[in-house]
């Protein structure tokens, strides 16, 4: 009977592992299959294209370039390649400025006719107006609509994903706000982290000891919206005072809560680590002539590397893949951040605000598992070099 039970306990837990192990692998292919449409999406909104004059010999423009171009940014196709000749923007609704209904259709279907009367008489004209309307429509040039390139994505500076005709899907301001106020948590929060753990692990009494750790495990059971508006009613208005800014939404008030919020689990992972190193070993150290802070930091530091640093990486992920309270108090601005003291944005910040407005399989929707895709390369990425450290420092003891 007992052999039964041990074998059925056995088939359960290796149905188990093998039935996590796929769903994760197909949660993973299910979130690189969506990031990777992205690239197979025209840079100008899809139904749409760019009409210019015959004359006009420009043939390929970017996304950035478009984007200029309708906000008057770019005045003059020479500035992009072209003739010497001021660009005129059209869109459909200008159409009413130059016919009358009458002169449109009841239904519009003159509007291609008269769109292509526009091109025409206009050199410098850049028109953008659904394709369908330009069907069998002659002598009009087009700008060839190519596929959204992957260095425009991986190393844009804008990330305007809504702007027409062609939105901007630059990550870079989101990669650097995202590292800028994990690195900045991360370095208010070990110190103070490490420092409690020692406290906690060999120098308070036992009555302190647990008095204390129940309330710091305690933080960790907090919502984050509430560490969001802790942030959002004590430290962002604190450093607008301390720093004369003109808001205090910024980078710095996001790394402050994350930090806070990353506490409880360095410490209470370091404190577990800490106290699992032999008393044996302490015993020999305090034998052989050191005090205890030499005990602690050359014998129980050491020997508890490998937890200490697992409670690092728990907190790193606790700050990179933080949403609710970072979106709250980092002044959500997608822009490409020079100072912590400046508002800025993170990938999940980003990926809460504008999933639930994206529509379905459109190319701002596939965006966002791109953001997924790269979030998921930092952590990796960090969790593989602890790994790397923490198994050195194992082969050297």
């Amino acid at each position: 009977m007992k052999r039964l039970i041990d074998n059925i306990a056995r088939y359960v837990l290796t149905v188990s592992g093998f039935t996590t192990s796929v769903v994760i692998l197909l949660i993973i292919g299910f979130l690189f299959k969506e990031a990777v449409g992205l690239f197979n999406n025209p840079i100008v909104e899809d139904g749409y294209v760019l009409a210019l004059n015959k004359e006009n010999d420009v043939k390929r423009l970017s996304a950035q370039q478009i984007k200029n171009i309708f906000d008057e940014e770019i005045t003059n196709w020479k500035e992009v390649g072209g003739k010497d000749m001021p660009i005129t923007v059209f869109r459909l609704e200008d159409l009413d400025k130059h016919y009358t209904e009458a002169e449109l259709g009841a239904e519009y279907e003159y509007a291609g006719d008269k769109i292509a009367e526009q091109v025409h008489q206009t050199p410098g004209i850049v028109a953008y107006v659904p394709d369908v309307l330009m069907k069998g429509q002659k002598d009009i040039h087009y700008i060839e609509n190519q596929d959204i390139p992957v260095k425009d994505v991986l190393l844009g500076n804008e990330w305007f994903p809504t702007a027409t005709p062609s939105p901007i899907f630059g990550i870079l301001p989101l990669i650097s706000g995202t590292l800028w106020v994990s690195f900045f948590a991360i370095l208010i929060a070990l110190p103070f982290g490490l420092a409690i753990s020692i406290y906690l692990a060999e120098v308070a009494n036992e009555k302190t000891r647990r008095f204390l750790k129940p309330i710091i495990e305690l933080l960790n059971g907090i919502p984050s919206v509430v560490y969001g508006f802790f942030g959002l009613a004590v430290i962002v208005p604190f450093l607008q005072q301390t720093f004369n800014l003109p808001v205090g939404e910024s980078g710095l008030a996001g790394s402050l809560v994350l930090a806070i919020m990353a506490l409880p689990t360095i410490i209470t992972v370091g404190e577990d680590a800490m106290r699992s190193c032999p008393r044996s070993m302490r015993e020999a150290s305090l034998a052989l002539g050191a005090t205890q802070w030499q005990t602690i930091y050359k014998v129980v530091i050491p020997f508890s590397i490998s937890g200490i640093t697992s409670g690092i990486v728990l907190g790193i992920g606790r700050a990179i893949g933080e949403t609710m309270a970072v979106l709250m108090v980092t002044g959500n601005a997608a822009v490409m951040p020079h100072s912590i003291l400046e508002p800025l944005r993170t990938i999940p910040a980003t990926i809460a605000a504008e999933l639930g407005e994206a529509p379905a399989g459109g190319a701002h929707y596939q965006s966002l598992f791109l953001l997924g895709v790269i979030l998921f390369f930092i952590t990796l990425i960090i969790n593989s070099c602890v790994e790397i450290v923490s198994s050195r420092n194992k082969f050297k003891k």
